[in-house]
């Protein structure tokens, strides 16, 4: 990797990248810079010509996000602040009392809290247990569909184990029984390869600031062929810079559910990011992850006392990789990584309580380490060190 391309940094490691990505690529860096510098204004809400320059940059942010996702049209894709937003969005805003909907014990809370709130308000609810492995057998969700189930919401890989979920498989199972898909693309977008048409995907959400190497506060919500949006409530309602002369909310796109100002600088940041991505190769993001992902495992695998969790497949999960040290308590090992080591890695339950559930690891959780495009593998190979030695007490 040449020193150009990221930002520079102290001499840490950074494994927490399925938080939130880090370094990020200069040209993002350079795009929010510029924004702020040279154009600054709000899109589409002033008649002078910086205004627009804001909006185009939004647009070209739109754009991006669309032919990334195979999405059918950039006014289908509406941004947020992030994908917990966009998740409840459609969760809260399509869901009624009496409608079923159905997910998986590897959700994390940004499905699992507005669903189980939707549930104590007459919304039922069916869960799809996943074995240790984690992986979702789609047969088990068609054979959990009722006469009044209306979605199905799945994580395209879990935020614990990276273990990917057969989308594709429940996608068709959606279709033939009529049923709409929302996926929680927050670990794959920007690291593997997603397709709406193709996934059979018909409520995609994503976020900026992980594997799509965005700023933080940008993120949305992709609208399918298939959805018709006004059988979609806004989760906010107000200002959009369109029909001002009325008091009712737009019912048009992308303005139904993009009420006040956008994050502009933030999205110029992003498109930038997919840019970047584009230039690069998802393929070539993607197989440097699996590599450096493999050699993690592997690592881990041979210390004595180490558990590592998911299914040990580097090609079947994103660069994500957990795991307990057997007698040693998670906090000290965290602790450990960081000031003895220079380590970041995140530990507990990483927003997931089902999906630790599923595990066997709950209430305690594991430790999170998840590579990036910007690790190498001489940062991996300290990391496994840093493990052993933690494990046979030598810190």
């Amino acid at each position: 990797m040449k020193k150009s391309e990221i930002l520079k940094r102290e001499k840490i490691i950074y494994l927490d990248n399925a938080a939130t990505s880090w370094p990020k690529p200069v040209e993002v860096c350079k795009a929010i810079s510029n924004f702020i510098e040279n154009i600054g204004a709000n899109p589409g809400r002033s008649g002078h010509h910086l205004s627009s320059e804001a909006a185009r940059v939004v647009y070209q942010a739109r754009e991006a996000v669309a032919k990334l996702f195979n999405a059918p049209d950039p006014l289908r894709v509406v941004f947020g602040q992030n994908i917990t937003e966009a998740l409840n969005l459609v969760i809260l805003g399509f869901l009624h009392p009496g409608d079923h909907v159905i997910t998986s014990s590897m959700e994390h809370n940004a499905v699992m809290r507005p669903l189980r709130f939707l549930e104590s308000k007459g919304v039922e609810l069916t869960v799809i247990e996943s074995p240790s492995v984690c992986i979702i057998d789609p047969q088990a969700i068609e054979e959990n569909i009722r006469k009044n189930t209306k979605l199905i919401v799945i994580n395209h890989a879990s935020n614990v184990t990276g273990t990917i979920l057969p989308v594709r498989e429940i996608g068709k199972i959606a279709r033939k029984h009529n049923l709409l898909l929302l996926t929680d693309e927050a670990q794959t977008g920007g690291a593997y390869s997603v397709d709406m048409e193709e996934d059979y995907i018909d409520l995609l959400t994503f976020t900026g600031h992980k594997s799509l190497l965005g700023p933080t506060g940008t993120g949305g919500l992709i609208l399918g062929r298939r959805v018709n949006h006004l059988d979609i409530d806004p989760l906010t309602r107000g200002g959009t810079g369109s029909n001002s002369e009325n008091e009712e909310q737009p019912d048009f796109l992308p303005d139904r559910f993009e009420s006040g100002t956008l994050n502009a600088c933030g999205l110029a940041g992003l498109g930038a990011a997919i840019k970047w991505i584009s230039k690069t190769g998802l393929h070539n993001i993607r197989a440097h992850e699996i590599r450096l992902s493999q050699r993690l495992i592997d690592g881990l695998n041979e210390i004595t006392g180490v558990k590592v969790y998911g299914s040990w497949n580097a090609r079947d999960q994103t660069a994500t990789v957990s795991f307990t040290i057997q007698g040693i308590d998670n906090a000290k090992i965290g602790s450990l990584l960081d000031d003895t080591f220079s380590i970041l890695s995140r530990i507990g339950l990483h927003c997931s309580p089902a999906a630790h559930k599923t595990l066997g690891t709950y209430p305690q959780g594991t430790v999170r380490l998840s590579i990036g495009y910007f690790n190498n593998e001489q940062e991996i190979d300290q990391a496994i060190q840093a493990v052993h030695k933690i494990a046979k007490g030598k810190v």
